[in-house]
């Protein structure tokens, strides 16, 4: 699959700016990804961002580390962190950023090292990509965990999105599939990528799940637009 997320970065970070990323997804929505907010700096993230690198602890690896903002500011700020993305372009633009330690991989091909913290922000979990994979996909962060680690992450309950009824309810479409699945096509200067699915998750769901992979899952704070960062912790 073209790295189409790496070339916007790279393009970026070199200074040849001249369009952002288009995205569509299974929602009917055209949007955009500002390639200047890919490279913000602590005091432009999000509240929800900052907090989770207050409560980053010990060793840490930064999952889905795009440009390497978070673990950039993590290593400025004395930890020893390591970015991890698939994106071998955003690995290159980390690198290039002046991140000490990156890895070029799938998580789910990652192993064999434990770490105190596990981040993913920006929605991270979406890397598990379907519901029926998340039991997988956090038994492997399990794996990844020292004893008394941690795993931040946030993500956003998109209910909001779909029509609301007179009494309050939801008309969600009955494709059998859980609503917060959705499948999205990056498009960069008149490149596509192939589809892939990407996974928003609703507070409750996430913390049915963690309990049956026996994690403990706390709400560390709610953001104003439906979005949440929790933390999770072995029982």
């Amino acid at each position: 699959m073209a790295d189409i997320f790496g070339k916007a970065l790279l393009d970026y970070h070199f200074g040849n700016y001249s369009e952002d990323i288009k995205t569509y997804s299974s929602l009917d929505e055209e949007d955009y990804i500002p390639l200047p907010y890919l490279f913000r700096d602590f005091d432009k993230m999000p509240i929800l961002e900052q907090k989770a690198l207050e409560l980053a602890t010990g060793t840490v690896l930064d999952i889905g580390c795009g440009a390497g903002n978070h673990a950039l500011h993590l290593q400025n700020n004395g930890f020893e962190v390591t970015g991890l993305d698939a994106s071998e372009g955003a690995i290159n633009a980390c690198k290039s950023r002046g991140l000490s330690s990156t890895v070029h991989t799938k998580l789910l091909d990652f192993s064999g090292k434990q770490f105190d913290t596990l981040l993913l922000l920006m929605n991270g979990i979406g890397l598990a990509g379907k519901l029926n994979n998340l039991s997988n996909f956090l038994s492997h962060l399990k794996s990844l965990l020292s004893p008394n680690g941690q795993i931040l992450l946030d993500s956003s309950d998109i209910i909001y999105m779909f029509d609301q009824d007179d009494d309050g309810g939801y008309w969600i479409p009955d494709s059998g599939n859980y609503y917060g699945e959705v499948t999205f096509t990056m498009e960069y200067k008149k490149e596509k990528s192939s589809p892939f699915p990407w996974l928003y998750l609703d507070f409750n769901t996430l913390q049915n799940a963690c309990s049956a992979n026996n994690l403990k899952c706390e709400l560390v704070s709610e953001g104003n637009h439906y979005d949440y960062l929790a933390k999770l912790l072995l029982q």
